[in-house]
């Protein structure tokens, strides 16, 4: 029924949400089956490498001669090339479906409205844009990446309500408070990277894993410009993937610490998001400190910024970065508050 489109799409987006944090650097697709007004099948991408959200769906359909009567909903267009797994447009072909509505066209130049062709031609009538807003913010990473060929920027710190991030000894422990690290951390999971400059590297000795949460370690990014950092700091230890962008590369490498050289005077926000991008890093958040975010800002090379305030004056110290933009959202996290920011500029 025409008039479902939009319900029936909701709950393929409610579904491609359970990926995340599993799928990078695939985009985070789910997909509902639906015959004679009634759900026959859902599915979503669950891993990277494993089967994709309409394959999942099809293998849940008990009676597979629905599926001739059937509209298929996936959240972005189906795949038509072989990766690590078949095409997903040939596998709808073959299973003799009505139709196919869809949230959002794929920009992957290996599909990019291929997919739709393959079954527009086969004969399968086939709808878009259906929720193609709430897809697009779904998949803001994926589609970022592809379309403007550089990493989803995300910005993260915490600050007193004074306006300072750490102390003028560059002590910022603790901030904010116990479950809003928890909650940084579940993040954590669900990005490619983190990243940090060379100050709060030496002077936090960030681990940059997902500890307090089960998932993913992301892959750990230092801007060191010369080369300074000790060698015993955490960023170090091998336990993961860490690039260190520098000027020009160290003598010393190990198989988990690659060294990126920018070969510049001086850095910048676009230069980072440049060599990000050529070693593909679908999405980072930049953790601090404030000069690295403040730089971030200056650019506008920035997607969305995340910014916890706590409940204690500092008096002095380093000051927070300060963006432009009005916070989209506000809540409160126990004693703590929660500002997210959109960069609409």
């Amino acid at each position: 029924m025409e008039e479902n489109h939009e319900l029936y799409m909701r709950r393929a987006l409610e579904l491609a949400t359970l990926g995340a944090g599993h799928v990078s650097p695939n985009p985070l697709v789910g997909c509902v089956i639906v015959a004679n007004g009634q759900i026959i099948g859902e599915g979503w991408h669950k891993r990277y490498g494993q089967a994709h959200a309409e394959v999942n769906a099809v293998n849940s359909v008990t009676n597979k001669e629905l599926l001739q009567e059937a509209t298929v909903y996936v959240t972005l267009e189906p795949c038509s090339h072989f990766g690590k797994t078949p095409p997903c447009a040939d596998l709808l072909v073959s299973s003799g479906v009505r139709r196919v509505v869809v949230c959002n066209y794929d920009p992957n130049p290996l599909v990019a409205g291929k997919g739709l062709d393959k079954l527009r031609n086969a004969g399968i009538e086939v709808i878009t844009g259906i929720l193609e807003a709430e897809g697009r913010e779904l998949n803001r990473r994926f589609l970022c990446f592809m379309e403007k060929k550089r990493p989803y920027i995300t910005l993260k710190w915490a600050q007193t309500p004074d306006g300072f991030v750490a102390r003028e000894n560059f002590d910022s422990k603790w901030i904010s408070n116990a479950l809003a690290r928890k909650l940084v951390h579940k993040w954590r999971t669900e990005e490619d990277a983190i990243l940090v400059g060379t100050q709060t590297a030496f002077y936090d000795n960030p681990q940059l894993n997902a500890r307090d949460w089960q998932g993913r370690n992301p892959v750990r990014v230092v801007l060191d410009w010369h080369n300074r950092l000790p060698r015993h700091l955490h960023l170090f230890d091998g336990k993961q993937r860490t690039l260190v962008l520098c000027k020009e590369l160290p003598e010393h490498s190990s198989e988990m610490v690659e060294y990126i050289a920018l070969h510049t005077e001086r850095t910048s926000a676009v230069q980072i998001g440049e060599a990000l991008y050529l070693h593909k890093i679908q999405a980072i958040v930049v953790e601090g400190g404030s000069q690295l975010l403040q730089m971030f800002v200056q650019e506008n090379y920035w997607d969305e910024a995340m910014q916890f305030v706590g409940n204690e004056n500092f008096g002095n110290g380093i000051a927070a970065p300060i963006l432009p933009q009005k916070p989209t959202s506000v809540e409160n996290i126990k004693e703590n508050q929660f500002f997210r920011y959109k960069n609409t500029l």
